[in-house]
């Protein structure tokens, strides 16, 4: 490995197909695999369904705006500077509560996470959003199960 060094605005952009742009900061490439890291944009409303990753551990930091989170059972609101593990294995989702969000997220190790963002994305900025190929992109990496329709209303 070598040092990586990633300024504001830095690393490859995807808009990603559940809503967001993804700005990724390091790859499993990057890391041996360690781990993968990127920086999501989101705007209020965007939700995930209930879903679960069976084999990486995820770390969400907010670095501005608001979510809510559920996991475990409880809904739980997460603001700038707040952050939450997900183990692999446990059933989640989010919902942006605020205007816009912008979260840092982790997967560890990076794949076959980063290979299920990676194939439910596509180059750029902005594009449609289209849970079909969310779905897809789940079934074939195996590294995102979808559990059901997000379990909260939307705010």
């Amino acid at each position: 490995m070598k040092t990586i060094i990633r300024n504001d605005g830095e690393g490859e952009k995807f808009w990603f197909y559940g809503g967001g742009v993804h700005t990724w900061k390091l790859t499993g490439a990057n890391t041996h695999d360690a781990l993968a890291m990127f920086e999501d944009t989101l705007e209020r409303g965007k939700t995930t369904p209930l879903h679960q990753h069976p084999e990486s551990d995820e770390i969400v930091y907010v670095l501005e705006g608001e979510i809510l989170v559920y996991a475990e059972g409880n809904p739980r609101t997460v603001s700038k500077g707040g952050m939450v593990m997900t183990p692999r294995r446990t059933p989640h989702a989010f919902v942006v509560t605020s205007e816009s969000a912008r979260v840092l997220s982790i997967v560890t190790p990076a794949a076959p996470a980063e290979t299920f963002y990676r194939k439910a994305s596509t180059p750029g900025e902005t594009g449609p959003v289209d849970f079909g190929k969310v779905g897809d992109a789940a079934r074939d990496s195996g590294a995102t199960i979808i559990l059901g329709p997000p379990p909260f209303a939307k705010p």
